[in-house]
C-alpha cells in the first residue's frame, strides 16, 4: 500500500484565500445567520472560521437545509449519485438567490 499524501486541506491555497479588503473579523450577522428547513443554500467556506469547515469537494455546491442541530445546520446534497448529509456552521452557508 502507498501512504496517502496530504490532508483534507491540501491544495486549497487559492480556494481558502480572501481578497485583501475582505480579510479580518467576521460580522456577527454572518455568524448568527438563520435558515429555514427546506431552504436552498450554497456551501461557501469562510476561511477566517476554520471550525466545521467542509471538505473541498463540497465547495460551491448547492444543498438543502434538512434540520438545525445546535448552532449548526445539517444539509443534504448529492455528489454524483451518492446522497450526502453534512453538518456545517452557518458562516459557511449562503442563501441561493
Amino acid at each position: 500500500m502507498v501512504k496517502r499524501k496530504g490532508s483534507a486541506r491540501r491544495k486549497t491555497r487559492q480556494k481558502l484565500s480572501k481578497p485583501l479588503r475582505r480579510k479580518g473579523k467576521i460580522s456577527l450577522t454572518k455568524y448568527f445567520r438563520k435558515f429555514e428547513k427546506g431552504q436552498k443554500v450554497v456551501i461557501k467556506p469562510e476561511p477566517a472560521y476554520q471550525k466545521s469547515i467542509p471538505h473541498k469537494r463540497y465547495f460551491s455546491k448547492t444543498a438543502i437545509i434538512t434540520k438545525k442541530q445546535g448552532a449548526y445546520y445539517e444539509v443534504a446534497l448529492k455528489i454524483g449519485n451518492q446522497p450526502k448529509k453534512i453538518i456545517i456552521h452557518p458562516v459557511h452557508l449562503v442563501k441561493v438567490k
